[in-house]
């Protein structure tokens, strides 16, 4: 789990350009969007897209629990494991 989580803050960090930002700075628990990281949903439909480019995941865009898999990083994570089996 924690190499896909260092893939995750990778592809993160590339797909919506954080320059400043590092992998270790991604802290696995924080809100991955308004607080913590402070993504908005522009940077959730780029982040939707890399998703399921690089994992073959489509995120359902209606669905309201995209909310609780893309709340932090170990949610986010635990969804792309699950997604994979």
């Amino acid at each position: 789990m924690d190499s896909l989580k260092l893939e995750l803050k990778q592809l993160i960090i590339s797909t919506l350009e954080l320059e400043d930002i590092t992998p270790d700075d991604i802290d696995d628990d924080a809100p991955l969007f308004v607080d913590g990281l402070g993504l908005d949903s522009i940077d959730a439909l780029e982040l939707g897209q890399a998703l399921k480019k690089q994992y073959n995941i489509k995120p359902d865009a209606d669905s309201e629990k995209n909310k609780q898999h893309f709340a932090s990083l170990n949610t986010l994570a635990q969804y792309v494991k699950q997604q994979q089996q």
